[in-house]
């Protein structure tokens, strides 16, 4: 995509690239980490080759379709148990920048924990995931701590291009925002600017545990968690945990003491009803 951010935006940043094509933003801001490159470095391309998601997955956008960044961080900084909380800001900043880029409304987009961003289908009430995100950790608690938090939005990828098996569980800002006009530079410009103000805070010892918990869509709905090991659990999300980042969750008849998750995964939910 042409370059149209202006200095003013990345100055912050040690190391700032893009590229046309690239078989992983992660892989690449990984390769810098480990060569001494200082944080916070960023990686943006067109297209990615080699694009993965969680636990494995393989991941690919059309050119032009998605906004695809990773962001590298040394957080010697940051306890090691609060290492989720750099992927929390990476996906509050881009939040944000989404719905000014589609002028949406506050809180059109919302969190599945823990990261994926996702929008209501205004139709049928389903929930279709927007961007996901990647985060990979190594050496944290140690003076070689990096961590790179890679996320893929999906931007100006129009509805009938989405892929045949995916159509159902996505959508993108172009579907959000039917007539408007999205611009991946305008969504880049605001998630930059406003993650250099999250990232000093979070330095800081701030980090915005309400909004995070504001965005959360699944507090309170029943959700279905899936877990490393192939096992899966239907369980009602209550809230999550601002100092630990897990998921609440209890027995979907309300009884019981609440638990904490810290692992797994939600693929099912539904609104109002029992997945």
């Amino acid at each position: 995509m042409t370059e149209v951010v202006d200095r003013a935006a990345t100055a912050w940043l040690s190391r700032y690239e893009r590229f046309e094509a690239l078989a992983s933003t992660n892989d690449a801001v990984a390769s810098w980490l480990r060569g001494g490159t200082p944080e916070v470095c960023i990686a943006i391309a067109d297209v990615q080759t080699s694009g993965r998601g969680r636990s494995g997955r393989t991941w690919q956008a059309p050119s032009g379709a998605a906004l695809l960044a990773s962001v590298g961080f040394r957080p010697t900084w940051l306890d090691p148990e609060r290492a989720w909380r750099l992927g929390a800001i990476v996906t509050l900043t881009m939040a944000d920048a989404c719905e000014v880029a589609a002028g949406l409304r506050p809180g059109t987009v919302q969190l599945k924990w823990p990261n994926d961003l996702v929008a209501i289908d205004a139709g049928s009430g389903d929930v279709r995931k927007l961007a996901g995100v990647l985060g990979e950790t190594d050496g944290l608690g140690t003076d070689d701590a990096r961590a790179v938090i890679g996320i893929g939005v999906n931007a100006d990828w129009k509805p009938e291009d989405f892929p045949h098996d995916l159509a159902t569980t996505m959508t993108s800002l172009t579907e959000l925002a039917p007539g408007q006009l999205i611009d991946r530079e305008v969504i880049l410009h605001v998630f930059l600017e406003k993650l250099e103000i999250a990232v000093a805070e979070l330095r800081s010892g701030r980090f915005p545990a309400e909004e995070w918990r504001w965005r959360q869509l699944t507090n309170g709905v029943p959700v279905r968690l899936e877990w490393p090991d192939g096992g899966s659990e239907t369980v009602r999300a209550i809230d999550v945990d601002v100092d630990s980042g897990a998921l609440l969750v209890g027995e979907l008849g309300g009884g019981g003491h609440p638990r904490s998750v810290l692992v797994g995964e939600i693929r099912h939910l539904r609104l109002g009803g029992i997945v």
